[in-house]
């Protein structure tokens, strides 16, 4: 099967772990670069990065680089494609354009200047052209400007990675779902001890850390991929890969969720049972402050409290110094993880981090601070 370079998006601070996740499914040439890991491999490399990568939000099968200054050129360039073996009359197109450039200002004219480009490259060769569609089109084109370097990718994935379709009810400002995995990843958590987040919300930490925990794909809930309507699509080759359950592994432990708002718990209820992950997810509602003791001798606990944007000053200081005297007064013997854009927050833990990690949550730039927990003053311990 041949071989050809592809390009996995994903958030900044995130590329170090997915690049170890390809390198596990036997992706060639790892490379990171900005939000992005470049490797080869064939379809079927294509189709296991779909289904097993946790923090990629597309994989992208780049088919023509070059260079452009202006719109204009990028049209002419867009028309040298031979867009019938990737297209036809009858399927629809859509195109995304991603654009860092003085010279292209406007991502959106760019890329009606692509579907402009596809569209007379049709017209002039058979008298007809395919239809553009916004919704669920057969063919997604990505196109990515990066000064005058240019380069035009089939997008194999279609909708982001992170809708991994197990969520079917959502809390306000929910965690992305690629985001999470991300975290816990950071973390070096697989699974090995007991897994808490005490501020829950829809339970997508919960979810992620049990399908870390047990190996399951992300791919799995997914309704369809872009690549199902290639041309070249392999469906048998897909069926063995998506059925392959060889690397799937037990789970020893427990993963405990709660939070202080019931609805929140019911919400994280329905995702939970529509992953089919119920029996390993312990639900409570519970306010962080009610924690008198630890659900298990040790373990890790991930906390995405509340930023500034949701609680006034006040609010976050008392929070997040109620926050660190439970992990420091209950949690004995575990690892904290926590994640914030707040300083003054992060001052009111009063706990020493042993690492900062910076990552983005859309757009807020954040930290994700790791605590060892342990009985006495930290300076005893050093």
């Amino acid at each position: 099967m041949d071989t050809f370079k592809l390009i996995a998006k994903t958030f900044h601070g995130l590329e170090d772990v997915l690049a170890e996740e390809l390198e596990q499914i036997g992706a060639a040439n790892v490379e990171c670069g900005c939000r992005m890991v470049s490797f080869s491999g064939d379809l079927a490399m294509v189709y296991k990065a779909n289904l097993h990568c946790r923090t990629a939000l597309r994989i992208l099968k780049p088919i023509h680089s070059f260079e452009a200054a202006n719109p204009d050129e990028v049209y002419e360039q867009i028309k040298l494609v031979e867009w019938e073996n990737l297209l036809t009359l009858e399927k629809t197109f859509a195109v995304d354009a991603v654009v860092y450039s003085d010279d292209f200002r406007h991502s959106k004219f760019t890329s009606y200047r692509v579907k402009d480009a596809i569209a007379d490259y049709f017209t002039e060769k058979y008298g007809k052209r395919p239809s553009v569609s916004v919704v669920n089109p057969d063919v997604y084109i990505h196109i990515h400007i990066s000064h005058h370097q240019c380069t035009l990718a089939l997008d194999s994935s279609g909708e982001s990675l992170h809708k991994r379709g197990y969520r079917i009810a959502q809390t306000e400002a929910p965690l992305n779902e690629v985001l999470a995995a991300g975290i816990i990843l950071k973390t070096g958590w697989r699974g090995e001890s007991s897994f808490l987040d005490p501020m829950c919300g829809s339970g997508t930490l919960l979810v992620e850390a049990a399908m870390i925990a047990m190996n399951i794909p992300p791919g799995l809930y997914r309704r369809e991929f872009a690549f199902e309507k290639w041309p070249d699509f392999d469906s048998e080759l897909f069926d063995t890969l998506y059925n392959d359950e060889s690397a799937e592994r037990k789970f020893h432990h427990q993963i405990y969720g709660s939070d202080i708002s019931a609805k929140a718990i019911q919400v994280a209820e329905k995702n939970i049972k529509n992953a089919g992950l119920s029996k390993y997810i312990n639900l409570t509602v519970k306010p962080i402050q009610q924690y008198t003791e630890a659900p298990d001798k040790n373990g890790i606990i991930v906390c995405n409290p509340p930023y500034g944007e949701r609680l006034p000053e006040n609010d976050i200081a008392t929070l997040y110094q109620m926050i660190g005297e439970r992990l420091k007064h209950v949690f004995s013997g575990y690892d904290a993880w926590i994640l914030s854009n707040n300083e003054i927050g992060f001052n009111n833990i009063s706990l020493k981090s042993t690492e900062k990690i910076a990552l983005k949550n859309g757009d807020i730039d954040c930290e994700l601070r790791h605590y060892q927990l342990f009985k006495g003053k930290y300076k005893e311990r050093n």
